[in-house]
């Protein structure tokens, strides 16, 4: 038997997939417990007890200046971000990427314009941004819709492109037209390919929402770790850190699941 072969079942994989976070969890528990046997005052590594206690008021008191409960205040203004910013980048691949992607023309004159602005660091442009736009939301928001947009732009054009010639020469010699190509034809196999880039772009917009984040603004889960960083308050940053990445693990998910049920067609072959 070749383990190339092996296949694990449905429960079987969740548990393989399940072993490492517990590995690692234990694993940090064993080096808390050893630094404060050692250091009670320890910060760097902070006992479960430790995080739960900072986490508390955070969680549920309400902040005597806004009257905003602090945690979920951070949690929905990041997210707000992050949907408005992600949600600009799909109207923009959908749109500039399918007519890359149907017009060698188009193709022809704004693909290496594309692949300029791609290619440029987003975090570089980040000052820039906040002298056109302001301190405000709208910099934070640029900042995904540069670093994601162009990405997904770009890789939808080569998808689409790349697209069989005989299935486009079919589709003409059944009398459809370019709307018709690009909406019957080339729409419906761009689509698995553009939530599989949004999937993959989901960790660069986290990193650019929470740069913006740390710089310019009173509200955001990047804010509020880069807040409290400077009082070594790891019992709240890491709770933080935790949060954010249930919240892309859920992102993720989901992203997924709406491509198996919507394009079941595209996900054969990995079954």
């Amino acid at each position: 038997m070749r383990w190339v072969n092996v296949r694990p079942k449905s429960r079987t994989a969740a548990l393989l997939g399940t072993l490492p976070l517990v590995l690692a969890l234990v694993a940090y528990l064993f080096a808390s417990a050893v630094r404060h046997a050692n250091n009670p005052a320890d910060k760097v590594l902070p006992t479960l007890a430790a995080m739960i206690a900072a986490m508390r008021s955070l969680l549920v008191d309400p902040d005597p200046i806004s009257g905003r409960i602090i945690f979920w205040a951070d949690t929905v203004a990041s997210l707000e971000r992050l949907g408005l910013g992600l949600g600009i980048c799909t109207l923009s691949a959908l749109l500039v990427g399918m007519v890359l992607g149907v017009l060698p023309a188009a193709r022809a004159t704004l693909g290496a314009f594309v692949t300029t602005i791609a290619v440029i660091p987003p975090i570089a442009l980040l000052p820039i941004l906040f002298i056109v736009f302001g301190l405000g939301e709208t910099a934070k928001v640029a900042l995904i819709v540069v670093g994601i947009a162009p990405f997904l732009i770009r890789d939808l054009a080569e998808h689409v492109a790349a697209l069989p010639p005989e299935q486009l020469i079919k589709a003409q010699t059944l009398g459809a037209s370019g709307w018709q190509l690009a909406l019957r034809v080339a729409l419906p196999q761009a689509l698995p390919r553009l939530i599989a880039g949004l999937r993959l772009s989901l960790g660069p917009a986290w990193v650019y929402l929470i740069s913006a984040e740390a710089i310019a603004s009173d509200v955001g889960l990047g804010y509020r770790i880069f807040l409290v960083r400077r009082y070594l308050s790891m019992d709240i940053i890491i709770p933080y850190v935790a949060w954010i990445s249930l919240l892309a693990i859920a992102m993720d998910v989901a992203l997924m699941q709406l491509s198996r049920r919507a394009f079941g067609w595209a996900h054969q072959a990995n079954r």
